[in-house]
């Protein structure tokens, strides 16, 4: 789901992508992709923004919609049965679309430790 609000107030603003991104601590493609929709931004990120933006956090936070259902454990107690719950199946094309996403992210954080690391020697 798109941040249509988050990004609506960042222009409104004057501030740039980057700005956000730094205020973050995130890289400008990451915090790019957190406002398209494609990775979560967490509720420590929105305090950061919202504290940026010098808005309460209800005027620019936007719910994630992805959500995960799991059914409960269902027992039988006939004989031969064996009792376990499961997962809804996910469509096949959303999971590998959550994979991607990641194991892009995951990607991000690999640059972001290194670049870490590499500033403080």
């Amino acid at each position: 789901m798109q941040k249509e609000k988050l990004r609506a107030i960042r222009k409104q603003k004057g501030y740039t992508q980057q700005q956000i991104a730094d205020i973050i601590a995130t890289d400008v493609s990451n915090y790019s992709r957190k406002e398209s929709g494609d990775v979560r931004i967490f509720r420590d990120e929105w305090e950061k923004i919202s504290r940026f933006l010098d808005l309460p956090i209800e005027e620019i936070y936007e719910d994630d919609e992805v959500k995960t259902i799991i059914q409960n454990p269902v027992f039988h107690d006939s004989p031969g049965s064996y009792a376990m719950g499961h997962v809804t199946n996910f469509n096949n094309e959303m999971s590998l679309a959550i994979i991607k996403n990641l194991q892009e992210y995951i990607e991000l954080l690999k640059d972001e430790v290194k670049r870490l690391k590499e500033g403080k020697k």
